[in-house]
């Protein structure tokens, strides 16, 4: 377990809290700032929805502490990672990858729109990683803004859009890099990118070969 800072260390063990009793939590990661909530607490999911004002039917990210958390939320033939998903985590993990993988009967159809497949990220930062290893369960991962807001860099961008109504924002560690991450969809019969972000087209080639 990493150590941490005295005020972060305090913080996280609230945060934890919070998330605990169905609260959500706001946190940084290496991309932005995220929206954080127990994914299989439908309650909880569903105040990440009301704070953003975010339709219901759009899918939210799931954040994970390490790849072995894949098995927590994905349909997994024999419990095995299938092997491009298994590499490209390999390569890109912890980091800004979105992989777009079929769905555990087990997540909430919240979480997922209704549909069938899942998005997941282990992301580079300590802390959203550390509220997930103490949780037991993996975290919400949509950005900490209003829908249609402007991307959340910052504990104080976090409070300007979405005021009192997160339980508890996590300042610390390293600052948000500023980018979204790459959504790369798996479940197809060849890899798609959804949205270029942190992670360049020609990084996933170089790994997939040619993309959609």
């Amino acid at each position: 377990m990493p150590a941490f800072p005295t005020d972060l260390e305090r913080q996280i063990a609230d945060a934890v809290g919070a998330l605990r009793h169905g609260g959500v939590v706001a946190y940084p990661t290496d991309t932005l700032y995220g929206l954080g909530a127990d994914i299989f607490n439908e309650s909880a999911v569903e105040r990440v929805f009301t704070i953003k004002g975010r339709p219901r039917g759009m899918p939210l990210p799931v954040l994970l502490a390490d790849a072995e958390q894949l098995a927590l939320v994905t349909d997994l033939v024999a419990g095995e990672v299938p092997p491009l998903a298994r590499t490209l985590a390999q390569e890109f993990w912890p980091g800004a990858l979105t992989l777009i993988l079929p769905r555990s009967p087990h997540v909430p159809d919240l979480i997922t729109g209704r549909g069938w497949k899942v998005g997941v990220r282990v992301p580079d930062h300590p802390v959203p990683r550390e509220l997930i290893r103490r949780l037991g369960s993996p975290i919400t991962g949509t950005s900490a803004n209003r829908t249609g807001g402007p991307d959340p860099f910052t504990a104080l961008e976090v409070r300007r859009q979405l005021g009192d109504e997160v339980d508890i924002v996590v300042e610390g560690g390293p600052p948000p890099a500023g980018h979204a991450s790459t959504v790369l969809d798996l479940t197809g019969p060849s890899p798609r990118i959804v949205r270029v972000g942190a992670i360049p087209k020609q990084r996933l080639e170089a790994v997939c070969g040619t993309l959609l």
